[in-house]
């Protein structure tokens, strides 16, 4: 595995990611679980869910950790390196561009286009992840553990880092008997 391919990973979903860091997982999640095969999608999904419940952004935490995971501190910085590169490029570009035809009806429409764009790439991994479940828990407690997302997080307004170390303490705790029982019914 080269640097090259770590950092044309980061730099191809950096490049991509319009709308915020949040559009860019679905890109990263391309590049690292089905084009490199860095991971696959269990792996990729605790890490989002472990990053979501850190402060500051999401895409560089990613992308940190991932390439960290792949090479080490080096790894690290060119995942950095090629996630950040695009940004700062695009940024001078499009909004010296921007400010220049901001009264455009065009570059409204525009700027209209990437939030509806980026929302369906969110809803895409969301259903990936939705099916994961499925498979892992099965329906019911799927439909329970995402009820209670939304109570928790729309309904009582409590930050999501709460549920996700809740979650994480429940699988932790219920690990031991999971195992206990699996040893048994081998037995």
């Amino acid at each position: 595995m080269k640097y090259r391919d770590i950092f044309m990973a980061f730099f191809r979903a950096g490049l991509l990611g319009f709308g915020g860091g949040l559009s860019a997982i679905p890109l990263m999640h391309r590049e690292v679980v089905k084009v490199y095969k860095w991971m696959g999608d269990e792996e990729f999904s605790d890490i989002l869910a472990l990053a979501n419940t850190l402060p500051g952004p999401i895409n560089t935490k990613m992308s940190g950790y991932l390439g960290y995971r792949v090479r080490g501190i080096p790894g690290m910085l060119v995942a950095l390196v090629g996630t950040v590169v695009p940004t700062v490029i695009l940024m001078i570009v499009f909004l010296t561009a921007l400010n220049a035809y901001k009264d455009k009806p065009w570059v409204q429409g525009m700027s209209k286009a990437v939030v509806t764009v980026a929302g369906v790439m969110l809803g895409m991994l969301t259903w990936g992840f939705v099916k994961k479940s499925i498979e892992a828990i099965g329906w019911l407690l799927t439909m329970i553990v995402m009820a209670a997302g939304v109570v928790v997080m729309v309904v009582l307004g409590i930050h999501p880092a709460f549920l996700i170390g809740a979650l994480l303490a429940i699988a932790l705790l219920t690990k031991k008997d999971f195992d206990q029982k699996k040893q048994e019914h081998a037995s």
